[in-house]
């Protein structure tokens, strides 16, 4: 990954994390990592935990982004987030979502929120 499209995806996560502050969810962590991958911004809102990947996409379609949000990609982070919850248990009874956050799609607003993006097939 080049250095300008890592500082291009810190200051994606910088404004996902401040539209998610003004719409009143609380960050309690950014870029969670364990082997095997990270969570760009783990929030709770009321009795929600929320995982939240964070895209930004200047040039991209839609068709682009669900194969930047595939499957596997989906299964990663679902893994991840189980990883989270057996660390901190403090939220083990609080309900778990997936959203995705996209910044500056074309056609899109500049920060469009998918709230239960995907969530994990039983």
């Amino acid at each position: 990954m080049s250095l300008e499209t890592n500082l291009t995806g810190l200051q994606g996560e910088d404004k996902a994390a401040a539209f998610l502050t003004d719409q009143g969810y609380t960050i309690i962590e950014r870029n969670w990592k364990i082997k095997g991958g990270e969570i760009d911004i783990i929030a709770v809102k009321g009795d929600t935990v929320v995982f939240v990947e964070v895209k930004t996409l200047p040039n991209a379609t839609l068709d682009m982004l669900q194969s930047v949000l595939g499957p596997q990609k989906q299964k990663r982070i679902i893994k991840i987030s189980k990883r989270f919850l057996q660390i901190h248990r403090q939220y083990s009874k609080y309900l778990v979502r997936f959203d995705v956050i996209i910044n500056d799609m074309q056609g899109l607003p500049p920060v469009y929120h998918i709230e239960n993006a995907f969530s994990e097939l039983l």
